[in-house]
């Protein structure tokens, strides 16, 4: 059913929402606020018992249900926070829910469901993905006659999210920039259809990661599209298709659309604990990350910018990849490659030539040629200005550097394993893939890779996301290239070759 705005507007109105979510704040950053030179308020939706905003929607949409509706019970597939949202309302309204999550799930979120929803909440695992357990809770829902609770796309539960605008307008009627997150776009669209028409004057921007950017693919083609693939770290917006109700609610009320990168994602995470000591999830940051991007882009300043945390449900795990990570984003640490000769006194001669700019990291070793290439990180106090100023005395004396802050191969591995060359020239070809974390995935996973190439390098490291990352090398002789890439695209991993980024050419690729 399409509902008009005068419709949803009643609905948000009317939604029974504070019979399980809470009012949450609206606090005013006062760091962030005099860095950016605007005045930067957040709307802490880790307030709520659930620690994110989804307890809105799915309390508001099973409120709606009929008395039978309600009786034979309801059924969701997540893998996060809308799983604890479902959970919660079930209980809180006495109606029994079934919860079906990947097998991939950290038992953190397992144990959260099940907590929240107490003997109302019947948790099942199917499958290694979201796609793979959404298909098995739609099973269930025809064979067992369930009500399906989805996390975005209905009428309902944009109407409960909208219940964040309504109450944002009501503690801070003078908002001139609006920044909401987008997964499947129930949030944005819920408060952005209810913001438009109280006041019109204010600027609504969805902000979605780079790695699952599905609205803004969508309004290049006019149509909801599915993404081939989406980026594991912002789990909690990591969606390939936008919902259809939410997109033809964006495209009307939306104003503008950004995106923005991990690092500055890791930077936002700084800045909400900072002023708030919240640790924010990665999904719920990218209100705050895209602020930032907004001052550096378009040079405001005096204006009032509203944001949501709509998410703290973080793996600890996490943190030490965004530690990693936030220096980048805030462009207060680069990290690049240089090549020295390998002789006496090089690498004391470089080392002055950085001059009194403060290190962080160095990675070295012996290569055994005439020359060596090192891995530098720097500390930045007037960004990327002092960056390029540094690039450019070092190649005035004769250093040639090659920057990597922007290099993903180089961040997520490379760093790690500078040195590692082969001691003798192999036809190596360099490929990362992406694979479900569960027990026995790894051998899984190289099961699938099979033993028809020998592996001549491998890199993993886990980033405390559902997905593992690893980096591989395979030698592989020319005359077989054709049917190791045929292989490579038969076993289901998602793969992406490396063997000509510069990262891996710097510091890994033999014979050189």
């Amino acid at each position: 059913m399409t509902y008009s705005k005068t419709e949803y507007l009643v609905k948000i109105l009317q939604a029974p929402v504070y019979e399980a979510a809470v009012m949450s704040d609206l606090v005013n950053m006062p760091r962030l606020s005099s860095e950016l030179n605007n005045q930067v308020y957040l709307k802490r939706e880790d307030q709520q018992p659930v620690k994110s905003f989804k307890l809105r929607g799915a309390y508001n949409c099973i409120a709606q249900l009929s008395d039978l509706e309600k009786q034979a019970g309801v059924i969701t597939a997540s893998a996060g926070n809308h799983a604890q949202g479902v959970a919660y309302a079930a209980k809180a309204m006495g109606i029994q829910a079934t919860i079906v999550m990947p097998e991939t799930t950290p038992d953190i979120k397992v144990d959260a469901v099940k907590r929240f929803g107490g003997e109302y909440a019947k948790v099942v695992q199917f499958g290694t993905s979201f796609d793979q357990a959404s298909d098995h809770a739609r099973a269930l829902c025809d064979q067992q006659q369930l009500t399906m609770i989805p996390p975005f796309d209905h009428p309902d539960v944009i109407a409960g999210q909208g219940t964040i605008g309504k109450e944002m307008l009501s503690q801070h009627s003078d908002i001139d920039v609006l920044f909401i997150a987008v997964g499947g776009g129930g949030l944005a669209a819920g408060i952005a259809v209810y913001v438009k028409q109280i006041n019109p004057n204010i600027k609504i921007v969805a902000v979605e990661s780079e790695e699952s950017a599905c609205l803004m693919a969508a309004l290049e083609k006019g149509q909801p599209v599915t993404l081939p693939e989406v980026g594991i770290f912002a789990d909690g917006v990591a969606v390939k298709t936008i919902g259809q109700t939410p997109f033809e609610l964006c495209r009307q009320y939306v104003d503008e659309v950004m995106t923005v990168s991990n690092d500055e994602l890791c930077t936002a995470i700084k800045d909400i604990f900072d002023d708030t000591r919240v640790i924010a999830e990665p999904a719920g940051a990218l209100s705050v990350a895209a602020m930032r991007k907004y001052v550096r882009d378009k040079q405001v300043s005096g204006q009032t910018f509203g944001g949501i945390l709509c998410g703290a449900n973080i793996n600890f795990h996490t943190l030490r990849y965004v530690s990693e990570r936030c220096e980048l984003g805030e462009q207060k640490e680069a990290v690049f490659a240089v090549q020295i000769p390998e002789e006496k006194g090089a690498f004391k001669s470089f080392c002055a030539a950085l001059g009194g700019i403060v290190i962080t990291e160095f990675n070295y070793r012996l290569a055994h040629n005439s020359s060596a290439h090192i891995f530098v990180g720097v500390k930045l106090k007037q960004g990327r200005d002092e960056y390029l100023a540094l690039l450019d005395r070092l190649k005035g004396s004769g250093y040639d550097c090659f920057d990597l802050s922007n290099n993903e191969l180089a961040k997520l591995h490379v760093r790690h394993m500078v040195g590692g060359r082969p001691s003798q020239r192999t036809e190596e070809v360099a490929y990362s893939f992406s694979f479900p974390e569960y027990p026995g995935a790894l051998m899984q996973f190289l099961n699938a890779l099979g033993h028809d190439w020998n592996i001549t390098l491998f890199h993993y490291r886990n980033h405390g996301a559902a997905s593992g990352l690893v980096l591989i090398g395979f030698e592989v002789a020319p005359e077989q290239q054709a049917a190791f890439q045929t292989h490579i695209e038969s076993i289901g991993f998602n793969a992406q070759s490396h063997t000509d980024d510069p990262a891996y050419e710097f510091f890994l690729a033999s014979g050189r």
